[in-house]
C-alpha cells in the first residue's frame, strides 16, 4: 500500500468518526429524558450516600460547603 492510499484511507476513516460522534451528539440531544427522571436537581443530601471521592459533583459541593463556611467566619 503506497503512502497516498494510507494517507486517503486514515482521512477517511477520521471523517467517518467524526460524522458517527455529530450524529450520536444530536440524537443523544434529541432523546427526551426518562419518565420521572425531568426535574431531579443535584443537591447535597442526594450526593452524601455517593461514596465516589474523585465525582466531580460530590468535589464542587464540597468547595461550595467550604466557601459557606469560610464567609460565615469573616
Amino acid at each position: 500500500m503506497s503512502q497516498t492510499t494510507a494517507l486517503v484511507l486514515s482521512i477517511i476513516l477520521i471523517a467517518i468518526f467524526v460524522i458517527i460522534f455529530i450524529v450520536s451528539f444530536v440524537i443523544n440531544r434529541k432523546t427526551p429524558k426518562p419518565k420521572g427522571c425531568e426535574d431531579i436537581l443535584i443537591s447535597e443530601e442526594n450526593c452524601m450516600g455517593c461514596q465516589i471521592e474523585s465525582c466531580a459533583v460530590k468535589q464542587k459541593l464540597d468547595i461550595e460547603k467550604i466557601k459557606e463556611e469560610l464567609e460565615e467566619d469573616k
